[in-house]
């Protein structure tokens, strides 16, 4: 992959990230989802790259854009997977909570996992933590490495759970250790890439949520130096036959690292639309808008936080009739 690509993806997320904005707190998650999609569409037809979606908004009778298989960029210059999110967190922008971004992710062609549309038991960290988990370990014993790990004692670790009826075991088995717990209403791939960062107090994700956004944490996570682990969970016949045909006779296969990004660079991005513990969201403020985006490399190892302010007077599709 080329270096340019970094910067240039950020052109996407910000786009994404500044018309789903306009949306928060209206009660419309479908319309924030496509005013998402739409923006960054529209930005991937001006970059020099031979992208094609293998993480996307569905397959293509689902999705009029950004769909599983579609050709993004102009045609020229490298050839590479693509993994987007135009809008992580729909219900959060919705309701107006924290931690919605727009993300995405790109690795050279064939090197991200082609993840089916179905849920994923996770489990994520940060470097120090990096071969001391087990996804197939019990929930007290992944709580002890990571604070051995981190050299936090057990009432200091923070634990992101999805805030889902699913998850009542776990959440139990989590208080049983000892530990804390962040309960989140949506939004886990800024869960998961939040166990890399000391800031956001986060040290270890765990749960089910959705197989897609388990590729995308862990571009992030393969840039950070973080680890995830998955295991999919088929809910029916019909997504165990899917795992089949994708070559996964055992749905107890445990996906580590190197299968959801192979290889040895990837690139991910992430802007804030709502406010979060890692990003702020976006900012209108008269006639410019603010951004916030985190952008890396695992090439390079590079993270950089970029700041943006961005003219409404230069954008006027960002002007949404009331």
């Amino acid at each position: 992959m080329e270096r340019s690509l970094t910067m240039e993806i950020v052109r996407v997320t910000e786009a994404a990230a500044l018309s789903s904005a306009r949306w928060m707190g209206r009660g419309k998650k479908e319309e924030a989802d496509d005013a998402a999609t739409s923006a960054m569409r529209d930005v991937f037809d001006t970059i020099p790259m031979q992208g094609t979606v293998v993480i996307g908004e569905g397959e293509m009778d689902e999705a009029p854009m950004l769909y599983i298989g579609e050709e993004l960029g102009t045609g020229s210059g490298p050839r590479v997977d693509i993994a987007v999110d135009p809008l992580e967190g729909t219900n959060i922008v919705a309701q107006g909570t924290w931690n919605a971004l727009a993300v995405i992710a790109i690795a050279d062609h064939k090197k991200l996992l082609h993840a089916p549309d179905m849920y994923m038991q996770k489990l994520a960290v940060g470097p120090e933590a990096v071969g001391k988990v087990d996804i197939n370990a019990s929930t007290l014993e992944n709580l002890k490495a990571v604070a051995k790990a981190k050299n936090k004692n057990m009432e200091d670790l923070v634990a992101v759970v999805l805030d889902r009826p699913r998850h009542a075991e776990l959440v139990e088995e989590i208080r049983a250790a000892g530990a804390r717990i962040k309960l989140i209403p949506d939004g886990d791939v800024a869960g998961a890439m939040n166990t890399a960062f000391d800031d956001t107090g986060v040290d270890i994700l765990l749960g089910t949520g959705g197989a897609p956004e388990g590729v995308l944490a862990a571009v992030a996570l393969k840039c950070l130096g973080g680890e995830i682990q998955g295991k999919l969970v088929p809910a029916n016949d019909e997504e165990t036959n899917r795992c089949k045909e994708m070559g996964i006779a055992d749905t107890n296969k445990v996906f580590y690292m190197d299968d959801f990004c192979g290889g040895d660079d990837a690139i991910f991005a992430a802007t804030g639309v709502t406010d979060g513990e890692l990003l702020q969201g976006v900012q209108f403020k008269g006639v410019k808008a603010t951004t916030q985006t985190v952008v890396m490399r695992a090439k390079s190892g590079t993270v950089r936080f970029i700041d943006g302010d961005h003219s409404l007077k230069k954008k006027p599709n960002l002007v949404m009739e009331p």
